[in-house]
């Protein structure tokens, strides 16, 4: 077994330890991928809209930007978070036991979080190598961290709990 044989079968193992591991190893991690890609389009035609449509009357170059950038992060944060629910982690809907708005405050909660970390591995990376592949690497720690918290958080099935008789 060659080095970088060695240094995949490490990081398999090292992943599937992690809570929802198994599964980011598998099919559910690329669905979340492939939301989250289309969410960055959708992102990037609400900002592109709010900004140039929108929002274009508004005289204070700053505030136009930043409407259009809070409208084009809430956007695209609904759009996943919809699609997620229905589609990555569709299959655990029914067996949810919390209602949809305190589902979407927990995705909100770990999506910002991502965003926070990336921003600050970035920062820290780009000691070591240029900024493009600290954030890179970055983003790439940050998904797995967003998934991992919103498979074993925000979409986790909770298990009835006994009754007392």
């Amino acid at each position: 077994m060659n080095g970088g044989e060695r240094v995949k079968r490490f990081i398999v193992r090292a992943v599937s330890r992690l809570p929802g591991g198994s599964w980011l190893l598998k099919q559910r991690f690329v669905k979340f991928g492939t939301v989250g890609f289309s969410g960055t389009l959708v992102n990037l035609a609400v900002l592109y809209i709010a900004q140039e449509f929108l929002y274009r009357g508004l005289e204070n170059a700053s505030l136009q930007f930043n409407l259009s950038l809070a409208t084009a992060i809430f956007i695209s944060t609904l759009h996943n978070f919809i699609w997620n629910r229905a589609w990555t982690w569709g299959d655990r809907k029914s067996r949810i036991r919390k209602h949809v708005s305190v589902q979407f405050m927990q995705y909100c909660a770990a999506c910002w979080l991502s965003i926070a970390l990336q921003f600050v591995f970035t920062n820290v990376f780009k000691q070591y190598m240029h900024y493009m592949l600290a954030n890179i690497l970055a983003i790439a720690i940050t998904a797995v961290l967003n998934y991992v918290i919103n498979h074993s958080w925000t979409f986790k099935v909770r298990k009835q709990g006994r009754k007392s008789l």
